[in-house]
């Protein structure tokens, strides 16, 4: 009787989280290297020589900087997020876009866009708006795969004053309306 097949266990890399086989195709392949000659030396047998001894100087000095840096308290820098191809992303705004369209000539759907940028969570936000409103609300996917508040109805007219009062830590100067494709401050 043939054996079942079992899952192949794959080792990924501790800095750029890509396999540790693509390490070297990979962003910052000079910062993996200490990590991949502690983890992985069996898979680059030319780190742990080296060129010509000079690059293996370098690199067990990057090991040695790591493991003593891992130790103390230094602060630490901020995780860059980076786009395939190395390119670095921008960080989001933090603002909340309020966005009305109309559907049925007369009915109206309220967008709300940002407010999981300011820590609150979409799903208590949703019950909070349908429940001060009277109204259904519901969090869903937006166009660019962001989640977004959906509420039935025109409620733009409060909106702002409710936001700032239920979550004082939003400030009224990063609300924003969607105005005939402009984006207008609230205030």
């Amino acid at each position: 009787m043939a054996e079942k097949p079992q899952p192949f266990q794959v080792l990924y890399c501790g800095v750029c989280g890509l396999p540790a086989e693509y390490c070297e195709f990979g962003p910052d392949f000079e910062k993996c290297k200490p990590w991949l000659i502690q983890n992985a030396p069996d898979l680059y047998p030319d780190l742990l020589k080296g060129a010509d001894g000079k690059e293996a100087d370098k690199v067990s000095d990057q090991l040695q900087s790591t493991s003593i840096s891992d130790g103390s308290s230094a602060p630490k820098q901020e995780e860059v997020k980076r786009l395939p191809g190395g390119k670095i992303k921008k960080k989001e705004k933090k603002e909340i876009v309020i966005e009305k369209m109309t559907r049925n000539k007369r009915k109206c759907i309220t967008t709300i866009k940002g407010l999981d940028l300011f820590g609150i969570k979409l799903s208590d936000a949703s019950k909070k708006l349908g429940k001060k409103f009277a109204t259904g609300a519901s969090v869903v996917k937006g166009p660019t795969e962001k989640e977004q508040i959906d509420v039935q109805g025109d409620i733009a007219y409060d909106i702002v004053d409710f936001l700032t009062e239920t979550w004082p830590d939003v400030p009224e100067s990063a609300i924003f309306f969607v105005e005939d494709g402009k984006k207008v401050p609230a205030v």
